[in-house]
Order: C-alpha cells, then sequence, then structure tokens
C-alpha cells in the first residue's frame, strides 16, 4: 500500500493529463533527444579525433569543450527536478525538497504582480466591460436568452424558500422591527403623495360602488337599524315612511358621488385625507395615536398568517409566470434588458459610470479576498508530493530548459575551439 498522506493521494486519483499535456510531453521528449543527441555526437567527435594533429586538433578541442558544456548543462537542468544519476549530490532536487518555499514564492509573486488593486482597475478599464456587456445585451436573442436563464434560476429559488422559513423571517424578524419603528411620519408623507397624485381615486370608486350594491340588497336590514333610532311616540307607518326616504336618499347620494368625480363630497373626502396626512407628519396626538393603532394591528397572530398567504400567492402568480416561455413578464424583461444594452452603447457617461462600478468591484474583491484567492496555488502544490509537483513543473518548463543543454554544448564547442586556438598562438 502507498505511504502517502490520504491528500496527496486525492491529489494524484484527481490529476489527470490533458490534450495539452499530452502535447508538452511529447515535446519534452523531443527536445531532450535533441540535446541528448548533441552531446552523444560529440563525444563521437571528440573519440574519432583523439590524438590527431592539424585541424582536427582544433576540431577535438571543440568537441571536448561540448561535451563539457553539455554535461555540465544537463546536471545543472536535471538537479533542479531530481537526483541526477540518482546520486544525493547536496543542492540538487531544488523543486522536491523546496516545493513548499516554491509554493509561497508563486503566491506572493502572483498576489504582487497579478493581485495589486492599480493592475485590476487598469485592466478593468482597459477591457471595455460596459461596452462588451451592452453590446451583447442589445442583440434581442441575447437578452431573452439571459432572461430565459435567469427564470429557471430565480424559479427553482421561489420553489426553495419554505412557508415556514417565510412566516418565521415574518414573525420574529420584520414584524418585530416594524413594531418598533415609527412609521406615522413616512405613513403620512405616503398618503399626502397619494391624494396629490389621485392614486386613490379607484380605491374610493370600489368603495362607493360596493356600498351602493349593499344599500340596493339590504334595504330591510337598513330600515331595521334606521328603526332602532326612532321616538318611542312615532306611529309605526311613520317610521316606515321615513326609512323608506332615508333609504332612497342615501342610494341617490351614493350614486351621485360614485358617477360625478368632481362630487363635493369627493373633495371633502380629499380635504379629510390631506388634514390626516398632515396630523400624522406633525401632530403629536395623531402621532401617537396612530403607533397605538399599528402596534395593535401588527401584534395580532393573524397578521403573520395573512402575510405568508400573500407570499404564497405573490409566489404562485411569480412561478407560473417564470414558467411560461411567453409570459408577459418575461417577454418585459427581454425587451428592457435589450434597451438597456442599448442605452450603454449609446451612452458614453453611463458606460464611464459602469466601468467605474466595475474597477471598485474588482479592486474590492481583490482587496478583500486577494489573498485567500492566491492560496490556491500554495493548497494546490501543497498537496502534490515532491517528485510530482517537479514532474508537473517540468512538464510546463522542461522543454525551454533543454535549449539551456543545446546553448551550453554549442557555446562550449566554440569556447573550446578560442581556447585551444589561443594556446596554439601563444
Amino acid at each position: 500500500m502507498s505511504s502517502a498522506p490520504p491528500d496527496v493521494e486525492l491529489a494524484r486519483s484527481l490529476r489527470t493529463d490533458t490534450p495539452a499535456d499530452e502535447a508538452r510531453r511529447a515535446g519534452l521528449r523531443r527536445m531532450r533527444m535533441v540535446a541528448s543527441s548533441l552531446l552523444v555526437l560529440a563525444a563521437i567527435v571528440y573519440i574519432l579525433t583523439r590524438d590527431r594533429d592539424g585541424a582536427w586538433g582544433y576540431v577535438n578541442a571543440a568537441a571536448e569543450a561540448s561535451m563539457v558544456g553539455a554535461i555540465a548543462d544537463w546536471f545543472a537542468v536535471t538537479a533542479l527536478f531530481r537526483h541526477p544519476l540518482r546520486l544525493r549530490i547536496p543542492h540538487t532536487a531544488l523543486i522536491p525538497r523546496r516545493k513548499d518555499l516554491l509554493a509561497v514564492s508563486l503566491q506572493e509573486f502572483f498576489t504582487d504582480n497579478f493581485l495589486a488593486e492599480d493592475v485590476v482597475r487598469a485592466r478593468v478599464a482597459d477591457a471595455g466591460v460596459s461596452r462588451r456587456i451592452g453590446g451583447w445585451l442589445s442583440a434581442p436573442v441575447h437578452a431573452r436568452r439571459v432572461v430565459d436563464e435567469a427564470s429557471g434560476l430565480v424559479r427553482t429559488a421561489l420553489l426553495k424558500i419554505d412557508d415556514r422559513d417565510v412566516a418565521t423571517l415574518i414573525g420574529s424578524e420584520l414584524l418585530p422591527r416594524l413594531v418598533d419603528e415609527p412609521l406615522s411620519e413616512v405613513t403620512g408623507r405616503l398618503l399626502a403623495d397619494v391624494v396629490d397624485e389621485g392614486a386613490h381615486t379607484g380605491l374610493v370608486d370600489l368603495a362607493l360602488s360596493e356600498s351602493h350594491r349593499w344599500l340596493s340588497t339590504n334595504q330591510e336590514t337598513v330600515a331595521r337599524i334606521l328603526a332602532t333610532r326612532a321616538p318611542w311616540w312615532t306611529p309605526q307607518w311613520l317610521d316606515e315612511k321615513v326609512t323608506d326616504r332615508l333609504h332612497v336618499e342615501a342610494l341617490a347620494w351614493v350614486a351621485d358621488i360614485r358617477d360625478d368625480p368632481h362630487n363635493p363630497a369627493r373633495k371633502a373626502l380629499d380635504d379629510l385625507l390631506r388634514d390626516l396626512a398632515r396630523d400624522l407628519q406633525h401632530d403629536p396626538d395623531t402621532m401617537e395615536r396612530a403607533e397605538r393603532l399599528k402596534r395593535r394591528v401588527l401584534t395580532q397572530p393573524q397578521v403573520v398568517v395573512a402575510a405568508t398567504a400573500l407570499w404564497r400567492s405573490l409566489r404562485r402568480a411569480l412561478v407560473t409566470s417564470l414558467e411560461d416561455p411567453d409570459s408577459t413578464v418575461r417577454e418585459r424583461a427581454a425587451v428592457a434588458l435589450a434597451d438597456f444594452g442599448q442605452r450603454v452603447l449609446d451612452d458614453a457617461a453611463l458606460r464611464h459610470r459602469l466601468d467605474a462600478y466595475a474597477a471598485d468591484a474588482a479592486a474590492h474583491v481583490v482587496n478583500r479576498y486577494g489573498s485567500e484567492l492566491a492560496t490556491v496555488i500554495t493548497d494546490t502544490i501543497q498537496r502534490w508530493d515532491g517528485q510530482e509537483a517537479a514532474d508537473r513543473i517540468e512538464l510546463h518548463v522542461g522543454r525551454d530548459l533543454q535549449f539551456i543543454r543545446i546553448n551550453g554544448t554549442l557555446v562550449g564547442g566554440l569556447a573550446g575551439l578560442l581556447i585551444h586556438s589561443l594556446a596554439q598562438v601563444l
């Protein structure tokens, strides 16, 4: 059984060669063969020209120096990754023995030179993120694709939310905060805006229509209620005539208010609401009464039930819309995204702001999480054993290092030839 730690065994089991790795390994083998062939060629030339005079002496000296250079550079390159000839010579197999320090150095280099804030900001600025995104989104097919993907994600997220969690959130977080938060002033401003913009007209129309319908279908109930307010000494026939007349007048009055948008009663209601909005913002007594009413309403148990039911209805409607590819929600979202993309393309100021936001976001991520992100280098290398780390690094840089051996062979031969020539001259 293997004696390697479990995390090392896991790293080995997960590491598989990609097609690019296979291509690198083949290139490394070829360059090793070329460098070794030059060494063998130099040795053959040296043997064949040994103890020969004249021009062959120069060739022999060059071949001898080529062998020395080739062997020296072979030793230097090999010593990085393993012990040459498996001899434990000091200061060899540097990467297997010092891989952890190498990992830390690589992490520091990557953090200082690639995850620096100014570097990231410059790169984001040069990338033109907003222009690229805007151009891509402006195409309707791309906007539709984003909406389709987002619809699936949002739908899944909505279905994953448990109603009990929503009820707990409402009952333990939202409602207590609303109870403690003063809302009368906010409510007053909102009510004033609603009245000024006439947004309450629909609700008033609905209330008047329902009131007219109820008065029309509940004449006996109205008569019975009015009869309780009649004097005891009036005859019954007179009470009936009065209640009937009051019912008719009430019906007519409600109908007039319902059908006439400029009815004085409507104006009186608007004035009443404006006074209430003003008092909710500035009158301490009204504000206090509103806060007490708010607390009484929000502390009722049925508020949580009603809010949860409202959430279920809203979620059901959203899920149904998101499931339908032709729903209005998805169609409008796609159109809005495409319009936004075109606006980004046309508005240079908007692009500048978006690029600034993107640079700020990237800089924030780098400043806050850059060091943690770079630890993937040390974590990955430290999971390898020493020889595996050497093999992986050699796979990526070993082919280029073979040129050191080739250059050492050629430069050594030239140096030997030069030295031999100077020796002959001197």
